[in-house]
């Protein structure tokens, strides 16, 4: 039996994904709040003006009523000697003051209520504010910012600054245990801690800080930090139950490590223990993980004094395509091999806002195709929204199609729709494979066109940082530039997948990213791209 398990702490919220919810997954979608809470701001202002103007006329009657009454008591039968005052007075307790009842009972909060709950039914909810926190937390372990970081708002290319108060950080920690993720509790809780004990105000207290901390630390091995938080917790309030239980359960596990170390049964140190109360981050499902984090902060790209010899600048005019014969394409090598490439100018600003203004009201979470059934479903680590635009929504798309065919030499008659998607909080798209692999073969078989063969991608905005696309498999980063473009073949000639273009989206850590592609399929292409004399040419 567990020691320490409020069930508070245990209940989570389970909610029903509404086609409103999951803003944290689209900068673009999120814009829409701004406006949403401006006009409540607004709203409330109306009311508050109302308020006051009710509160103003009530202390000027109020005002001019104590003037009336202090002549009035000073002398009540000469001042009621007077038929007139007599008048006034029964006239003032008739009917001025039922006038003044009715104006107290006025009720200034129903045009600000009423707007409050419509607006309320698109609100963010308890899903986006998990989703936004857990952004936050995988920001943090990709480019390596401490809570302080975070907390102080020190971000790279960020015109605001906006810091995290205590409640804050404590709400943050509170999201990751309800996760069962006692790693990121262990530094939020800490972060809230530091500022609590430098003074700054809060509706959290230290107790209740503590009391998480503790028990996160424990779950991560530390016994005798454990010992020393509820220790100090219990010298805060004397009377807390489940400290002064937990202390006993700790002190008694301390004792058998104790025993056992001298009997040389276990070793001093928890694994997850490093030396002053930092931890170890906890390994996961992704075996590239350090490696793929490592190259969204720019470190490990593999392009050496050689390789970079081997890249070259062109204009590319589609092996004298007639369209683009008079107006080339800038064509830069990113890469040698796998062979990448960058196009410059493929969008104007105009097209990319109109675009987006098509894509904007068909966002919807982004999906990723089950490998075993080939359906279409959300996943964890693909955190953007996208949507389907076909030719026939706008010129627009019909000209890029066009451009796009020219450019690759491939047919977009079996290519996919062109996809625009929006990054959100932290939006990434983790290491994986835009084709599909032997063990599953179904994966495009409703549509009837192959496998992808091709990839190409266009850049729609400039990220302040991060939100680079990155190759772990061989080590290149390519971070986005509005206007342009990278393209790159999925399969050799032979129709083999080629395992080295497994890629990423790195999480955006400021900014927001846009960006659309169109995925080309072997159908269509057979004599476009004839197959070579080997399996890997």
């Amino acid at each position: 039996m567990k020691p320490w398990i409020p069930s508070l702490l245990l209940t989570f919220i389970s909610c029903t994904w509404h086609t409103q919810a999951e803003f944290f997954t689209s900068i673009g979608q999120m814009t829409d709040l701004i406006y949403a809470e401006k006009d409540l701001v607004q709203s409330l202002k109306e009311y508050i003006q109302a308020e006051e103007s009710k509160l103003s006329k009530i202390k000027s009657w109020a005002e001019k009523m104590d003037v009336l009454t202090m002549k009035s008591t000073s002398d009540p039968e000469g001042y009621l000697a007077h038929p007139v005052n007599a008048y006034k007075l029964v006239k003032r307790l008739n009917n001025d003051w039922l006038e003044l009842e009715n104006l107290v009972l006025q009720d200034s909060t129903n045009d600000f209520i009423a707007n409050l709950t419509i607006q309320r039914q698109f609100f963010p909810t308890e899903e986006d504010e998990t989703g936004a926190a857990k952004a936050l937390m995988r920001l943090q372990d990709t480019y390596k910012l401490d809570p302080e970081t975070i907390s102080k708002g020190k971000l790279p290319g960020t015109k605001y600054r906006s810091s995290l108060n205590v409640d804050d950080c404590f709400g943050m920690g509170k999201t990751a245990y309800n996760e069962g993720d006692y790693y990121h509790t262990v530094l939020w809780m800490q972060q809230a801690l530091k500022q609590h004990d430098e003074g700054e105000d809060a509706t959290i207290t230290k107790v209740e800080i503590l009391d998480y901390l503790s028990y996160a630390v424990f779950q991560l091995g530390d016994l005798h930090r454990a010992v020393e938080l509820t220790r100090r917790l219990i010298s805060l309030d004397s009377a807390h139950e489940r400290a002064g239980s937990n202390l006993r359960y700790f002190e008694k596990l301390l004792e058998k490590e104790r025993v056992a170390i001298l009997l040389n049964k276990t070793s001093a140190v928890k694994d997850s223990v490093i030396q002053g109360g930092v931890y170890e981050r906890p390994a996961d499902y992704l075996p590239e993980r350090e490696t793929y984090e490592a190259l969204c902060r720019g470190e490990g790209v593999k392009m050496t004094p050689r390789r970079q010899k081997r890249l070259f600048c062109r204009y590319h005019d589609g092996n004298r395509n007639p369209h683009l014969l008079i107006a080339p394409f800038k064509e830069e090598d990113e890469w040698d091999s796998p062979h990448i490439v960058r196009y410059y100018d493929v969008l104007s600003d105009e097209e990319i806002e109109k675009i987006k203004e098509l894509a904007k009201p068909k966002l919807a979470r982004a999906t990723v195709r089950d490998p075993k059934t080939g359906v279409l479903t959300v996943a964890n680590y693909r955190v953007s929204k996208s949507s389907w635009l076909e030719e026939h929504d706008d010129p627009v798309v019909a000209r890029l199609n066009s451009r796009m065919q020219h450019i690759t030499g491939l047919t977009v008659k079996t290519a996919e729709l062109l996809q625009v998607a929006n990054y959100g909080m932290g939006g990434q798209y983790e290491p994986h494979f835009d084709f599909s692999r032997k063990d599953e073969p179904d994966a495009f078989k409703r549509l009837g066109t192959g496998n992808r063969v091709a990839t190409f991608l266009n850049y729609m905005s400039d990220v302040e940082a991060g939100g680079a696309t990155v190759f772990p498999d061989f080590g290149a980063a390519i971070w986005p530039q509005k206007g342009t473009a990278v393209f790159w073949y999925n399969l050799f000639r032979s129709g083999e997948g080629d395992y080295r273009t497994r890629h990423a989206a790195c999480p955006v850590l400021v900014g927001c990213k846009w960006v659309s592609n169109k995925w080309f399929h072997e159908r269509g292409n057979e004599f476009l791209r004839p197959c070579g004399s080997t399996e890997v040419d």
